[in-house]
């Protein structure tokens, strides 16, 4: 059985661009971050999280699911990417070139 001072809060944080979460849960030394998701309920509150292949991460850096949760730390939950940056940028390069904003050899602005 665990003793209430074995345990150690820990924040878990979800944000769309309209709605933000933030659910303080109490967890054991020892406690994996997917599991502290889990007690959390976020996924009652956002349905759209799948728990299986769900992106975590603390203090913008990605975090494995069975990675162990030390105090002080706080679990993000990351969204899916909407587009890739790679092919955003590329996109933007392309549309500047056939505006003549940049050098169509170099890719250097005029």
């Amino acid at each position: 059985m665990t003793n209430e001072t074995d345990l150690f809060p820990v924040d878990v944080i979800y944000a769309l661009p309209e709605q933000q979460k933030v659910i303080t849960v109490n967890v054991a030394h020892g406690t994996r971050f997917i599991d502290a998701v889990k007690q959390s309920n976020m996924a009652s509150f956002f349905p759209d999280i799948d728990l299986a292949k769900v992106k975590l991460g603390v203090f913008s850096r990605q975090a494995k699911h069975d990675e162990v949760l030390v105090p002080g730390q706080r679990i993000e939950i990351y969204r899916p990417l909407i587009a890739d940056p790679k092919d955003v940028r590329r996109k933007r390069a392309e549309k500047a070139k056939e505006e003549g904003r940049s050098n169509k050899i170099t890719g250097a602005k005029i």
